[in-house]
């Protein structure tokens, strides 16, 4: 839409929008399919850390293969994003998400049915599954919500920061409930089979076209020349180094530093928490203004300056410190926001959530290896924390970039 252009009047919540010809195009049974496919996205990776130790015992597993299962998600996160968007081009976004949340569900319950190689199998199956969705989500909010794209993108968002703190609290307390880890890790898919009903019946009630909305071209350009698309994508990427950096290594930065690892639990359980309502509050907000910037600059500055605190005084203030990397992390919001915004058509955003997600994810994939190999050589942390501020500030040059009122 131009900027030029007068800002269309929104409708009640309660009504579906609709685009030109007065066709619908979401209301509030697609809205919920979204918010369900969207807490689907972390419990796969999530459920698995508070019971990998038992899972590894078990099977009679090696570090090196805990190590590998908690790298192939990202992995597949990367090689999904990349061919998702040509799949639903092909078969509809309806379908493609359809057989995504079917291949996190059984991936779910595949992985706790033998040994360790067939839940490596599985989680590569979860996990393209949960890609696959991921990538594709914005194009649903671009497509079939128009001029909601900023609090769609907040509510969804949400919502994944909600599965993923479930599954954190929940997977432990049910394996004392179910009887073990394998019923505790394979009771998610029920989660996922829900999202799925859900979805089918949102899908037939609402145009789901191939690739974007009535009217619209399949065909396209490729945004990979397209030097506006890789700030973007750095942006998504650089985020994503942070946060699976923080997840996989705080930890042990905390109790380093002598922290218990109760309190450092603690403390990590409030990096998801106090995203959440930063995903409900902030996108909204920034997406009614023609740039971004100025919340992407903000959230980089918190991060930055949380993270400046675990490397000069960890132990003074943890919890505060805690919180400002917290609020740096919530810039995700907005790194899926911007994918929404920065492209004009939903067949567009397919191909921008793609390469954004795509080679993001690649980069993403490096960032607990940089930090643990940076531990090793110097055998302290301000190394890795030293670099995770320079990343952070990349970040944040990037997101400004991106955040600015432009189309791929």
């Amino acid at each position: 839409m131009s900027s030029a252009a007068p800002a269309p009047k929104c409708p009640p919540a309660s009504a579906p929008l609709r685009v030109p010809g007065g066709r619908p195009v979401g209301g509030l049974l697609l809205g919920a399919a979204v918010l369900l496919v969207a807490m689907n996205l972390r419990p796969m990776v999530a459920s698995l850390g508070p019971l990998l130790d038992e899972a590894r015992l078990a099977l009679g597993a090696s570090a090196t293969w805990a190590g590998l299962l908690t790298t192939v998600p990202v992995l597949c996160f990367a090689a999904a994003g990349l061919v998702a968007p040509a799949i639903a081009r092909r078969a509809g976004l309806r379908a493609t998400i359809a057989v995504a949340l079917a291949m996190v569900a059984a991936g779910l319950v595949l992985r706790v049915m033998a040994g360790a190689v067939l839940m490596t199998v599985a989680t590569v199956i979860a996990a393209i599954g949960v890609a696959s969705a991921g990538v594709l989500l914005p194009v649903v909010v671009k497509t079939s919500f128009p001029a909601r794209v900023g609090l769609v993108t907040g509510l969804y968002t949400a919502s994944l920061q909600t599965g993923a703190a479930l599954a954190f609290a929940l997977s432990a307390p049910l394996a004392g409930l179910l009887g073990g880890w394998r019923p505790a890790l394979a009771s998610w898919a029920v989660l996922a089979v829900l999202a799925l009903v859900v979805w089918l019946i949102a899908g037939r009630r609402h145009s789901l076209r191939r690739g974007g909305i009535p009217g619209e071209p399949i065909a396209g350009r490729s945004l990979l020349g397209n030097g506006f698309a890789w700030i973007i994508t750095g942006f998504f990427g650089l985020q994503a180094f942070v946060a699976f950096a923080v997840i996989g290594w705080l930890a042990q930065v905390l109790m380093d530093a002598g922290i218990s690892r109760d309190y450092a639990g603690v403390l990590l359980s409030l990096l998801t928490i106090i995203a959440l309502p930063i995903s409900l509050l902030v996108p909204p907000l920034a997406a009614s203004r023609p740039s971004q910037t100025g919340w992407i600059v903000g959230l980089g500055l918190c991060g930055f300056a949380g993270t400046a605190g675990f490397l000069l005084a960890p132990s003074a203030a943890p919890l505060l410190w805690a919180l400002l990397l917290g609020l740096g992390m919530s810039v995700f919001s907005l790194a899926l926001t911007v994918i929404a915004l920065r492209a004009r058509t939903g067949a567009d955003t397919a191909r921008l959530s793609g390469m954004a997600q795509g080679f993001g994810y690649l980069l993403a994939a490096a960032g607990p290896l940089v930090f643990g190999l940076l531990h090793d050589a110097t055998g302290g942390w301000s190394a890795p924390l030293a670099v995770l501020l320079v990343v952070i500030v990349a970040q944040t040059v990037a997101g400004a970039i991106a955040g600015r009122p432009r189309h791929v």
